[in-house]
């Protein structure tokens, strides 16, 4: 059984045959929920299984969607404390499933689209978020020389240089110069205010809860996913896309306005940034410049959302909608945050 698909389910059936070495009979291929870039899909192949993610088809911004850097990452993640699935095979020839492709362990546990993480009592949210801060220290503490990702990124000022990518990117998605002219004001307050820190560390990029695997049933990490927009840069980008929730209502990505976090038992988000500082060894303090470029790329990132949906390359039937109702959400909120300082 296979549900809508962009590539040929019998070529998968072929090449998994050729990869167990034993002909696949029944192959049940099934598109995961909630993603909006790179497809994945559950893949069971008889009593086999594993995720399969691939690039979308159709034309990609620059360094978009780059498996091959995910598939990469989590290689050399593998014997460290932060934890990944187990990588199988990365196939680069797109003459196969019409793009590049990799497959992994499929993990047991539970995904959480929003922070509110319905189904738990107040005393295991506490602890499921104090293991999301802990995950996130280590990713940012790893040594990225003994880990073999000394060149992942380049050296420099990491919001220089990602200010203009991400300016870059949304002239390319941009419709208009009045198409949410919140992104435009975003830029123009950025640009005289970037940071002179050159720190650099791993950075996930896109670390929020819905990329993390919870175990079944306990309230700690047990697989960090969805590396496509990894490399070294500045840890606070990171740690401001993650605690991006504080600042958004929660129909805009899972946020947490509004809700009672003391009766839900979420930490504030100082106190959720005092684990995450322990668990990094950090001495460097978030401000709302890190907050606002956070925000800047999550509305750039959800503008290419959008647009890929409208060109027909995702695999979300709703993703050109979803995309631009986030685009639009993070770019108020990133004013919202630049209009308190000026």
């Amino acid at each position: 059984m296979t549900e809508a698909l962009d590539f040929d389910p019998e070529a998968l059936r072929r090449f998994l045959s050729d990869f167990l070495g034993r002909p696949v009979v029944e192959l049940t291929i099934k598109p995961t929920q909630g993603g909006m870039s790179n497809p994945t899909y559950f893949v069971t192949a008889d009593d086999w299984r594993a995720v399969l993610r691939k690039k979308p088809r159709g034309q990609l911004a620059k360094s978009a969607h780059a498996i091959d850097r995910e598939y990469r990452v989590m290689g050399a993640l593998a014997q460290t404390d932060v934890p990944v699935p187990e990588l199988y095979h990365y196939h680069e020839d797109d003459s196969l499933l019409g793009t590049p492709f990799y497959l992994m362990e499929w993990l047991e546990g539970r995904v959480f689209e929003t922070y509110a993480t319905p189904g738990l009592d107040p005393g295991e949210r506490g602890a499921l978020f104090a293991s999301m801060a802990e995950v996130m220290g280590r990713i940012h503490r790893l040594d990225i020389a003994s880990a073999g990702l000394a060149d992942y990124g380049r050296e420099g000022n990491f919001f220089r240089r990602q200010l203009g990518r991400w300016s870059q990117l949304w002239q390319h998605y941009s419709k208009g110069p009045d198409d949410i002219p919140d992104i435009d004001r975003l830029i123009a307050w950025l640009e005289p205010r970037i940071p002179d820190s050159e720190t650099l560390a791993l950075c996930h990029g896109d670390c929020r809860i819905g990329n993390l695997m919870f175990h079944p049933t306990e309230p700690r990490v047990i697989g960090v996913l969805d590396w496509e927009l990894s490399t070294l840069g500045h840890p606070l980008v990171d740690a401001a896309f993650n605690t991006q929730a504080w600042y958004m209502a929660p129909d805009e990505n899972g946020g947490l306005v509004g809700l009672d976090l003391e009766a839900l038992g979420i930490p504030a988000e100082a106190d959720y940034l005092e684990t995450y500082y322990a668990a990094a060894g950090s001495d460097e303090r978030m401000g709302d410049v890190h907050r606002v470029f956070a925000m800047f790329r999550g509305a750039v990132g959800s503008a290419g959302v959008a647009v890929r949906g409208e060109q027909g390359n995702s695999t979300l039937p709703d993703s050109a909608a979803v995309g631009r109702k986030l685009a639009i959400a993070y770019a108020a909120r990133g004013m919202d945050i630049a209009m308190t300082q000026g």
